[in-house]
């Protein structure tokens, strides 16, 4: 089979094609022969050492396809059976992946393997910010950053569908243009915006109870800036580089602030889990009140350049490789 390799970090030029064996399914493990694959910020982090990993290595957590084989004592599938998944193993930049059957999600009627694969990490992603690490209410104002990303589209729509008043940022005035077109009722340009004062502008001073930041160092001070007393800053990605190091004395100066910097996994430890995160996403898909849009494919052999794409902030919605 085609895979994606990587001997060494670094940037989008370490990505190899190479050729391996079809692995063969172990116990409570599936083979997904792969009809789209999902590219996330998390790759880059893990192709660049940020995240590390021990080389040389696969790439890429999500991807959906066709259960071609079933391992020992796997009754939760049938070959098949169209599934998804998004928590690994590593390696789904490739044909065909061995998923742990637990980990892996039958996709409901109407839903096809590419909005499987583009939708599951970022929508699931999404559904853990915003119903249970912060529970959004009907009728708060929350800031939510990259707001025309992956997640970030995702995260607009239900935010509006769960009744909150929506203030998102973009990079550019096209990305502003869809974050509007998404939902948002205000978007801050956060590159030419000072993000704080428009928040508090828009908030009559209070700022806002919960503020979800993927940006990462770029956004840091605007985002600390803009919470309300006791409002919570979720830091959920890096895409501009880490978050730098802060005294946690700066918490309590600006209003006894909290911060947390949650993984999905965590919010995931069960099966049940799992299945009841992408079940509410499924389910606000089915209603219309999230549409899943991919913006842009690749062949598999050039996760390069989705790479350099995704990096270079040149993509909108998710992206995937197609095997």
């Amino acid at each position: 089979m085609k895979a994606i390799r990587f001997e060494t970090t670094g940037g989008p030029e370490v990505l190899q094609v190479v050729d391996l064996p079809t692995p063969t399914p172990g116990p409570g493990q599936v083979l997904v022969r792969h009809e789209a694959v999902g590219v996330n910020f998390i790759d880059t982090y893990h192709r660049s050492g940020l995240y590390p990993l021990k080389l040389p290595s696969g790439l890429g957590m999500e991807a959906a396809g066709v259960v071609e084989a079933l391992g020992e004592g796997v009754t939760r599938f049938r070959v098949g059976d169209t599934v998804a998944y998004a928590s690994g193993p590593m390696g789904a930049y490739a044909e065909y992946n061995t998923p742990a059957a637990a980990r892996t999600i039958l996709l409901p009627p109407g839903v096809n393997a590419r909005t499987g694969a583009a939708a599951l990490l970022k929508g699931m992603t999404a559904e853990f910010l915003l119903r249970r690490c912060y529970p959004v209410q009907a009728g708060e104002t929350i800031l939510i950053h990259a707001a025309a990303g992956g997640v970030g589209s995702i995260a607009v729509q239900w935010a509006k569908h769960l009744g909150a008043r929506v203030i998102a940022t973009a990079g550019s005035e096209a990305k502003a243009d869809r974050a509007r077109a998404l939902g948002a009722d205000h978007v801050i340009l956060y590159r030419d915006q000072d993000v704080a004062a428009e928040v508090r502008r828009l908030t009559d001073g209070k700022g806002v109870p919960v503020a979800y930041d993927s940006v990462g160092a770029a956004t840091f001070e605007g985002t600390l800036g803009s919470l309300a007393r006791r409002g919570l800053f979720v830091s959920f990605g890096n895409a501009s580089g880490p978050v730098p190091p802060f005294a946690p004395l700066r918490l309590s100066q600006a209003g006894s602030l909290f911060f947390t910097r949650p993984t999905m996994g965590d919010y995931q430890t069960t099966t049940e889990e799992l299945d009841a995160s992408a079940a509410a996403l499924f389910e606000v898909i089915a209603s219309g009140a999230v549409k899943i849009e991919i913006g842009q494919t690749f062949p598999l052999a050039q996760a390069r350049a989705a790479h350099e794409a995704l990096e270079g902030r040149e993509t909108v919605g998710a992206s995937l490789l197609i095997p």
